[in-house]
């Protein structure tokens, strides 16, 4: 039997519109990359395709990089938002004298240090892998300074939940007043820094670093009231050394939250505002 002789078809490439010849065996195989081929439609001729498969890769690359980034803003707020409640437990765990709750904070810190870890070799696999230009990569270094700035706070709620265990031994030298008050600022403006973050809100970020002059108002108004008590009465000392500690714990944190309205402030318009350099 003689052999038969393959069809050959005419198929315009929808890409350049030129025309090529296929023959049979080559529909089948274009099939695959184009399915409308089988109707006797058109195709891709080989060079278009080759060009329409490495647009189809870098779209893949980049909806996976930006689902990276997702990925660590979320990890980052879960981290910041356990650092926030932290705050919150220790400080209610002092003004309700409850020594289990401060104990709780204290020895729960490994939480915030895995994250903190965890955080930092994304953001390093993202600058290697990825290597990010403008605002992604204003992005990502962001991310790697936020990311420390809620480690060391995570740590400054440990310090605070140490003082508060030796505070909760004794009577207080004095109502507690201005802490509690220095503490609600604090938390808020670690809220409102990562709401900033979150939102790319210039203008929340600014806000934000407006507060910490009242903050450091606070600790000054704690500190000369409770050295008059150790004026008074020397006895009174390590309380009082204990409570000035929690004051400046506390307006560290609020330091913290600075920094991070900063960042934020950067990596959204691309300026450096620290050390007040935008007056400059």
């Amino acid at each position: 039997m003689k052999n038969q002789a393959k069809k050959k078809y005419l198929l315009q490439c929808c890409e350049c519109k030129a025309v090529v010849i296929s023959e049979e065996g080559g529909i089948k195989k274009w099939a695959k990359f184009n399915p409308r081929l089988m109707s006797g439609s058109h195709t891709w001729c080989p060079e278009c395709y080759e060009k329409s498969k490495q647009k189809r890769m870098v779209h893949r690359m980049k909806r996976h990089f930006e689902d990276e980034l997702k990925e660590l803003k979320q990890k980052l707020l879960y981290m910041g938002s356990l650092v926030e409640a932290r705050i919150h437990q220790v400080i209610k765990g002092l003004v309700e004298r409850d020594e289990k709750i401060c104990h709780e904070i204290v020895t729960t810190d490994d939480v915030v240090n895995s994250l903190h870890l965890e955080v930092d070799e994304r953001c390093l696999n993202l600058l290697a892998l990825r290597q990010p230009i403008a605002i992604d990569l204003r992005f990502i270094t962001s991310a790697m300074k936020i990311n420390s700035d809620l480690e060391r706070i995570g740590d400054l709620a440990v310090n605070i939940g140490e003082n508060c265990l030796v505070l909760l031994k004794e009577p207080f030298i004095k109502p507690l007043i201005d802490v509690p008050r220095m503490a609600v600022i604090a938390e808020k403006m670690l809220k409102d820094s990562l709401d900033a973050f979150v939102s790319k809100d210039v203008e929340l970020g600014r806000s934000v670093i407006l507060r910490d002059d009242e903050v450091d108002a606070l600790k000054d108004q704690v500190f000369r009231d409770l050295l008059t008590y150790m004026i008074a009465d020397a006895n009174t000392i390590p309380r009082a050394l204990n409570l000035i500690l929690v004051s400046r714990h506390l307006e560290r944190i609020a330091d913290h939250a600075t920094n991070i309205a900063e960042d934020v402030i950067y990596m959204v318009i691309g300026k450096d505002i620290r050390h007040h350099a935008e007056e400059k």
